[in-house]
């Protein structure tokens, strides 16, 4: 054990400061004077520093087709400290890396469904029952908050990926409701242990925040840390 505790504190030392970090755009989504339709996409990457060896952080964005930039929504401790709310909702590039991590588009949907979802989001980040609290484990935080919203927005069809911890995490202590994606249900008791069954998630036991499971399609095994072991997921679009 203390071998695993200097392990981590080097790792620690060794990153260097976020201030210095790759927070570029990855050149993935598309211009927007290019697009002539509505776009909504939903990314994700690897947290920064140490704390990506176990988790991401994911965040949405939209671009109505009359606009001429990008608005990225998405949950963070920094901006509770400075405007008293997680939430931080601006106009930005989609597509930028978290702090050296490339991100992965989980989602994209365009035209009339995005309309649809843009609107539904819109609403969602006002009534988010958290955004006065950052916790990193096991929640509320910023898997928590996107999370919020695919189970809000049926259009939504999608699923985080298991090492988002957070995105079990609930206001209520004991939960049973219905899976993310809508398509099955889902059982937590304080974000720390739980078990989801649904035709997007698969099954997924979560043991102490972590989650161990089954995807259906694409076929894949879905572990903490690692995140799917098997063919790659595909954002859905639309």
């Amino acid at each position: 054990m203390k071998y695993l505790i200097l392990c981590f504190l080097l790792l620690s030392c060794s990153s260097k400061s976020y201030r210095d970090a790759n927070r570029d755009s990855a050149q993935m989504a598309p211009k927007p004077w290019t697009l002539k339709e509505d776009i909504f996409q939903i990314y994700y990457a690897r947290a920064f520093s140490w704390r990506g060896y176990f988790g991401v952080h994911p965040w949405v964005s939209w671009k109505k087709k009359e606009e001429k930039h990008y608005t990225v929504s998405q949950v963070t401790a920094w901006n509770l400290r400075r405007l008293k709310t997680t939430i931080s909702t601006r106009t930005d590039d989609p597509d930028r890396y978290w702090f050296d991590s490339r991100p992965t588009l989980l989602f994209e949907a365009r035209g009339d469904k995005a309309t649809v979802i843009i609107e539904k989001v819109k609403k969602l980040i006002k009534s988010y029952p958290m955004g006065d609290r950052y916790v990193v484990y096991p929640g509320p935080n910023s898997n928590t908050f996107v999370s919020y919203l695919i189970r809000n927005i049926p259009e939504l069809k999608v699923s985080l990926p298991p090492h988002a911890i957070g995105k079990d995490f609930f206001e209520s202590p004991v939960t049973l409701t219905s899976s993310p994606s809508n398509t099955g249900f889902q059982f937590s008791a304080y974000g720390m242990f739980g078990l989801t069954l649904g035709l997007e998630e698969g099954i997924e036991l979560n043991i102490i925040g972590l989650n161990f499971g089954v995807d259906f399609w694409p076929p894949a095994l879905k572990l903490p840390i690692v995140g799917r072991l098997g063919f790659p997921e595909k954002a859905l679009s639309d």
